[in-house]
């Protein structure tokens, strides 16, 4: 079987398509970050040189920190046009931010700068969000610019009042680099973490939808299979009902001939439902997608799923309000069914079904006054396999009502009532119910 290749897909495609987000954010990341560099290279070099009264070439240094502002604008513009963020161009914008850094301390004394240990800032970032040669690229390029200035630079000329105590401005730069440093890691770390959990934790959950989704395709696979090989049995029996009614030793029993009467609505119950299996598997689709109404439509399955029930009361509140063109899918309705013999299966005297319409959405509530949900039901609603009931395969009935839901953007929530007993609500998109309009059938 290759049931799983679609799902594979689903998830490889929603992966790339969460990787590019996560890195379109991390360049908004560096964006808002170089910003904030801008400003403080721009508040250091005035308060340098004005306030401290050290000379500094601010022709060079300025037009350095256009650069970096002009570089920036384009960053900016990119992030609102690219579809994705690529290494390479995570890698360059880092390279250019260590251009600049460079070109600054190399007008400002070189290695002799303290701000010279913002090299760091950019290895750590680089670590976090470069591939692995990217990063070890990059701790070489950062150390041969250390070297570099070791040797070239143009040295700074103090004034008189601080000769013989070069150190104190000195020590005072490190404290404001190391505060400089420490403060943007922090922030810009904990932004890009947040970033990384929130894709971790999408991908999680499609991971997880596409197993629910593989579980389904298997059922589907079985059931339909099923439905095959039931197809022949059921036909047997019915032509051997046929023979039985003409049999005098029958014909002449009116109970026996009640019996078989209700023998023979259940096979052709049972025959609808085969032909629903088959027709949802594919092997008559060109017939499920007709056009009908909500009002027709959930009137219909009612008035079906009363009558092949044993329902003693059931509470039909219909409030949609106006009427309109859906598709008449058997997928929505076995799902609807499935909620309703769950829910009669609880409460066997009393049941009800509610529709409204809730914004843009169709709203089916199901109520009944049972014993009401598990606490760990409601906690794991919608996976395989969660039931109270002893019997084999019991719990798929809400697993299959929540991802056709899924299937459709919709929803499916389930609680405990005050009052007793238990609120099965499914809310699906009117969008995604209703006939594209090349089908309608106007």
């Amino acid at each position: 079987m290759t049931s799983g290749k679609p799902e594979l897909s689903l998830i490889e495609g929603s992966a790339a398509t969460l990787h590019h987000s996560t890195g379109l954010k991390n360049v908004e990341q560096l964006v808002q970050l170089r910003w904030l560099a801008v400003e403080g290279q721009m508040a250091t070099i005035l308060v340098v040189h004005y306030g401290l009264q050290i000379p500094l070439p601010l022709k060079s240094l300025f037009t350095v920190v256009l650069f970096l502002i002009g570089f920036n604008c384009i960053e900016r513009l990119r992030r609102h046009i690219a579809a994705d963020v690529s290494n390479t161009e995570l890698f360059v914008a880092l390279l250019v931010d260590v251009g600049s850094l460079t070109a600054l301390l190399y007008f400002t004394g070189g290695a002799t700068n303290p701000f010279i240990f913002l090299y760091l800032l950019q290895v750590i970032l680089g670590a976090v969000l470069l591939a692995t040669w990217s990063v070890w690229t990059m701790v070489l390029i950062t150390s041969t610019c250390f070297v570099i200035l070791s040797f070239v630079y143009e040295p700074l000329v103090l004034p008189p009042q601080y000769e013989g105590s070069f150190l104190m401005p000195y020590i005072g730069g490190l404290l404001i680099c190391f505060a400089l440093n420490a403060a943007l890691l922090v922030v810009f770390i904990t932004r890009i973490n947040r970033n990384l959990r929130a894709r971790d934790t999408k991908l999680a959950d499609l991971r997880e939808r596409a197993v629910h989704e593989e579980n389904i395709i298997h059922m589907g696979l079985l059931a339909s299979g099923a439905a095959h090989e039931l197809g022949t049995p059921l036909s047997t029996v019915s032509v051997i009902l046929g023979d039985w009614r003409r049999m005098p030793l029958f014909a002449g029993n009116a109970e026996i001939m009640e019996e078989l009467d209700e023998i023979e609505a259940q096979i052709k119950r049972c025959k609808r439902i085969v032909s629903g299996v088959l027709l949802s598997a594919g092997d008559a689709r060109s017939e499920s997608a007709a056009e009908t109404t909500i009002r027709t439509f959930l009137d219909e399955l009612v008035a079906e799923w009363r009558a092949s029930r044993p329902v003693v009361h059931l509470t039909y509140d219909y409030r949609f309000g106006d009427d309109m063109h859906i598709v008449s899918d058997s997928a929505i309705k076995q799902m609807i069914h499935n909620v309703l013999d769950n829910a009669l299966e609880a409460s066997p005297d009393w049941v009800a079904l509610r529709v409204r319409r809730e914004g843009q959405s169709l709203e089916l509530v199901i109520t009944d006054r049972g014993a009401g949900f598990a606490p760990a039901m409601l906690a794991e609603l919608g996976k395989p396999y969660q039931s109270t009931k002893p019997k084999p395969g019991a719990g798929l009935g809400l697993f299959l009502v929540t991802n056709v839901a899924r299937m459709l953007q919709g929803r499916v929530s389930a609680r405990n009532l005050p009052e007793g007993g238990a609120e099965v609500k499914v809310l699906l998109p009117l969008e995604s119910l209703k006939l594209p309009e090349d089908e309608r059938g106007v």
